[in-house]
């Protein structure tokens, strides 16, 4: 953790992904919001075990992990975790994909290729309660409500 960062302020944030180097591109783009406090999981067992630790304020997870899948993980964390909000990054542009994701329970998806330009904007919808999808699956995504 750095210093100076106030932790009655601080956002928890856990960055799932099993190819370590997005994940560093995720944490490191992510770094820029000093009151983010970051943590790391590279598979699905490994999300969940964490969630539960952790509590995290925000969960970023990738669909195609090891082990245990995004979707499945996002399960078992909503069950954990409760309060937490996950935010998916993944490579599938599929909307059918995308609206099995959301009706986890999760607060947004992004298209990992639009990831450098839509990461902050979603990490700050998503944790203000709002949806966040990618621009090319916008009209495309039926989610059935969830709280």
């Amino acid at each position: 953790m750095r210093s100076g960062v106030n932790l009655a302020n601080s956002v928890r944030v856990l960055v799932v992904d099993d190819y370590e180097p997005f994940r560093r591109i995720v944490v490191s783009q992510l770094q820029k919001q000093p009151e983010l406090v970051i943590a790391e999981a590279s598979d699905g067992f490994e999300a969940v075990q964490k969630a539960k630790e952790l509590q995290p304020d925000l969960i970023l997870l990738d669909l195609g992990l090891p082990n245990l899948n995004g979707i499945e993980a996002a399960r078992q964390i909503r069950q954990l975790s409760p309060k937490s909000k996950i935010l998916f990054l993944s490579e599938y542009r599929s909307a059918d994909i995308a609206e099995v994701a959301l009706n986890t329970g999760a607060g947004g998806y992004v298209v990992k290729s639009d990831g450098t330009r839509d990461l902050s904007v979603a990490v700050d919808a998503v944790l203000k309660g709002e949806q966040f999808l990618s621009a090319n699956l916008v009209g495309e995504v039926n989610v059935s409500s969830h709280t």
